[in-house]
């Protein structure tokens, strides 16, 4: 386990976080830009001194400002992906994946160069430079090369973010699967609710130094008071999700929830996997009674559970279906329907509302045995 406790004076704010990142889990570091995410991380990876600080990784003091305790960046044993790769350019891949591939001393590795070679499909870029590899071929050797220096914890500093969404769906399963194969933990900063979604099994959010709120994906998620941290185009509900059939005849997929069942458009994913979905709460209309003649696929039944501070014309409405549901209204459609904490409704939301961008987790299930490892990327640029 991670434990992080730091503060420190910066040019326009305070930063004031206090959280733990359990092994073997994803925590993301959530916020808007500038918020403090980038110098939190430094500061666990030892690369800023924190004015008052207490971090430590399973019980070794990595920063103690009391004791006089700031272990260098170097014997902190993290491994650090940053936003551009990083490579030495005068290395091969080969050479930057085996770059301090010994610093962590006689510990068993937690994973061998053939593996890492394997898993991330590199074994055709070995000899290459980081010149004439595309953008993501060069992050694939960056996480790479933080895995073989046998971290005892990740540091990932939105990895993704210079990326198209073609190299970031390639590049998503392979960070699930690290999250598996070395069980440490993995500290994963970024202001995209798309990868949090997918990866993050308990996020920490973070708006202008100071930590909001912390917990699981879904339990952050639905808090109305968090509405304007997450961004009011992403407010919205996350829920736990299994498969349960394929209408391939209508090309529509059957997700089966605490609280009934919602029809999405057909996804690719076996009966009885595992997965998040998310509900935008601009995508939930509501209504007294349940229509009979409406085109919307997903009528659930609900009950309001609380009420927010009005923002302009909207106010939002939380819901209980068997799990939490956000639905946004205008102020005038609340006071219509006298919407008020215990009241009986019906959520309406539309089949094709939800993308495939509001899906993600584990795709886990029964009799599924899918290959992670790394496409060959197409947009491969052979130089030199």
């Amino acid at each position: 386990m991670l434990n992080v406790d730091i503060t420190h004076r910066m040019d326009t704010f305070s930063l004031d976080a206090r959280f733990c990142c359990n092994s073997g889990e994803v925590t993301a570091l959530f916020g808007p830009s500038g918020a403090g995410k980038t110098s939190v991380i430094n500061m666990i990876a030892g690369l800023i001194r924190p004015q008052r600080g207490y971090i430590a990784i399973d019980g070794t003091v990595l920063c103690d400002t009391e004791q006089g305790i700031h272990v260098p960046p170097h014997r902190r044993h993290a491994g650090y992906v940053f936003q551009e790769s990083r490579l030495f350019p005068h290395f091969t891949v080969a050479g930057n994946l085996t770059y301090g591939q010994n610093r962590k001393g006689g510990a068993a590795p937690l994973a061998g160069f053939d593996d890492v070679v394997s898993v991330l499909n590199l074994g055709g870029l070995l000899k290459r430079r980081p010149a004439s590899l595309s953008g993501g071929e060069r992050q694939r050797v960056a996480i790479g090369r933080a895995l073989l220096s046998n971290p005892r914890f990740l540091l990932m500093d939105e990895p993704l973010a210079s990326l198209d969404l073609a190299r970031k769906a390639e590049i998503i399963p392979l960070i699930e699967q690290i999250r598996s194969l070395c069980q440490i933990p993995i500290l994963y900063v970024s202001h995209a609710v798309d990868e949090i979604l997918r990866l993050a099994d308990r996020m920490v959010l973070i708006e202008q130094g100071s930590v909001s709120a912390t917990g699981t994906v879904e339990t952050v998620f639905s808090r109305l008071d968090l509405r304007q941290t997450v961004g009011q185009e992403d407010a919205g509900a996350v829920l736990n999700v299994r498969v349960a059939a394929h209408d391939r005849a209508f090309a529509l997929t059957e997700l089966a929830f605490a609280g009934g069942n919602l029809y999405v458009p057909q996804i690719d994913a076996p009966e009885g996997s595992d997965l998040r979905v998310r509900i935008l709460a601009r995508d939930i209309a509501l209504s007294l009674s349940a229509p009979e003649d409406a085109s919307m696929l997903n009528i659930l039944p609900a009950t309001v559970s609380e009420i927010s501070a009005p923002h302009g014309p909207y106010v939002e409405i939380g819901l209980d279906a068997g799990a939490p549901l956000i639905a946004r209204l205008t102020r005038k459609s609340q006071a219509r329907l006298g919407l008020v904490a215990g009241k009986q409704v019906f959520a309406l939301i539309k089949a094709v509302s939800i993308s495939r961008q509001n899906l993600g987790g584990r795709l886990t299930g029964p009799g599924q045995a899918e290959d992670r490892r790394a496409p060959p990327d197409p947009d491969t640029r052979r130089r030199g």
